[in-house]
């Protein structure tokens, strides 16, 4: 068969730290695409056709990264994420999860976002679309836009309502900022402003620090003490997040 997709460099995949994803959908093209496709960006990645088995084989193995369609047999996104998230026994509970669709408006990538997806993909998505989403999942501020006007739009809807939800996050990161440090010592407080910050973020396309916010919700949620490198990401990633949307409004 006619190779599809570049090969992965050679032995990544069996790298001890290679990212684990789970493909959950019941178009087999779909399905044979994003596995494929993922296989050649390196990640170790595995299928599965409907909700119930999505939600047993998380539950079961620890992924970094599940795409899940929000239209499959037994159950779909919404439904699987949010029984993973209630599970706290389930392996994967707390991994990156991305909702796929091949019907999307702006009112469902609010309601994805909502409810805890860090990104939603319109099918069919590209190879670019999967490291963006990568990016995500390694949470790399260096490789991760601050502000990523594209999402925002494609979120939105509307550039004005975009750069009021921005005026309105840049508000809220500074009093967040203020806060830090107070915050690192009521886990359960910093945990609350860290969900609605989650969400802020993919409404106005603040990629990096999205990324670095699941982070820290990880590490806080792994109970691992002593101050986290996560908390020094996560504060790098604010202030920078802050003078870009200073510069942006000043522009």
């Amino acid at each position: 068969m006619q190779q599809i997709f570049p090969s992965p460099l050679p032995g990544h995949r069996d790298l001890p730290d290679a990212v684990r994803a789970l493909v959950a959908d019941d178009d087999p093209s779909s399905r044979f695409f994003l596995v494929e496709a993922l296989r050649s960006l390196g990640l170790d990645a595995q299928a599965c056709h409907d909700g119930p088995s999505a939600i047993a084989l998380a539950r079961q193995e620890a992924f970094d990264l599940i795409l899940l369609d929000c239209r499959m047999p037994g159950a779909g996104a919404e439904e699987v994420l949010a029984a993973l998230r209630g599970d706290p026994l389930a392996r994967s509970s707390d991994c990156t999860a991305v909702a796929t669709s091949a019907d999307m408006d702006v009112s469902l990538r609010h309601r994805l976002l909502s409810a805890e997806f860090s990104e939603v993909l319109q099918k069919p998505c590209s190879l670019t679309d999967l490291r963006r989403i990568l990016a995500l999942v390694q949470a790399d501020t260096t490789a991760t836009p601050l502000l990523d006007d594209a999402q925002a739009i494609a979120t939105m809807g509307d550039a004005g309502v975009v750069k009021a939800m921005r005026t309105l996050l840049r508000v809220e990161l500074a009093s967040l900022y203020q806060d830090l440090d107070a915050l690192t010592g009521d886990t359960a407080a910093l945990a609350d402003r860290l969900h609605r910050l989650r969400s802020s973020c993919g409404f106005c396309g603040a990629a990096a620090l999205g990324a670095q916010t699941i982070v820290l919700q990880r590490h806080l949620k792994s109970g691992i003490p002593g101050p986290p490198a996560p908390l020094s990401r996560f504060r790098r990633a604010l202030l920078a997040t802050l003078n870009a949307l200073a510069a942006e409004e000043g522009a």
